[in-house]
């Protein structure tokens, strides 16, 4: 089965979906968003799949009790995406300490205590596929964003690093790093922003979930510790 952490909505749901589509059992993860968890399950259930919906906090340093819920009702979970993500955006000089540890401790922290237990059954297994949800902003400079850039570009280095680590035994660890993608996220951007990116849109949260619903699959499994730009042509 798949875990997609913040599926309630955005880019997460459209993730859950794309992997029912395939075939995974998907746990819905959410924190607050109840109602919208329940709309993604709906929509996986309607279309033939099943999917669970699971309340949990990423920032909890707990996540037996989420894992073992899953395990218990859909088997073990051999892809996880960490998608789950907050941003605290001000100039460097204006961040305060509670902006820096809410972005680096949802985004950063989070996902690698979600790896760290998610891999061990999946070594087991001898196969499982880890994405994490990085950004355009990690290797590339947007001004207002330190706390962001900063756990978006650590969890580029983390995912190189454990898919050194894990590469011999069947697992994958991959990033998918979006630009400017239609999300309640963005919904406060200016219309000009299309301007900085090559293919003058914005793009769909199903375009960012085909690329994981990619490296997800049987046939990315040579692909592992790299990270695939879903952003119009920015990184170019």
């Amino acid at each position: 089965m798949a875990l997609v952490t913040g599926a309630s909505k955005g880019i997460g749901a459209a993730i859950a979906q794309a992997l029912a589509a395939d075939g995974w059992l998907v746990g819905v993860n959410y924190r607050s968003d109840e109602a919208g968890a329940k709309r993604t399950v709906d929509a996986i259930e309607e279309a033939g799949g099943r999917a669970l919906a699971v309340q949990y906090d990423v920032t909890d340093g707990a996540p037996d009790e989420l894992f073992e819920r899953l395990e218990s009702e859909l088997g073990p979970v051999l892809a996880l995406v960490n998608n789950a993500g907050v941003r605290a955006d001000g100039l460097a000089v204006q961040l305060d300490d509670d902006d820096w540890s809410t972005v680096i401790d949802t985004n950063l922290t989070a996902a690698f205590r979600l790896t760290r237990r998610a891999v061990r059954p999946m070594l087991r297994a001898r196969f499982g596929r880890v994405v994490n949800l990085a950004s355009i902003v990690g290797p590339r400079a947007n001004a207002g964003q330190a706390n962001y850039a900063a756990a978006k570009a650590g969890l580029i280095g983390m995912t190189k690093t454990v898919a050194a680590e894990v590469a011999r035994r069947g697992v994958t660890v991959n990033a998918v790093a979006p630009g400017f993608i239609e999300t309640e996220m963005t919904a406060d951007l200016p219309d000009e922003i299309t301007d900085r990116i090559p293919a003058r849109r914005i793009g769909k949260p199903e375009e960012v979930a085909a690329a994981v619903r990619f490296l997800a699959s049987d046939d990315a499994g040579y692909v592992t510790g790299t990270t695939l730009f879903v952003d119009g042509g920015m990184s170019a």
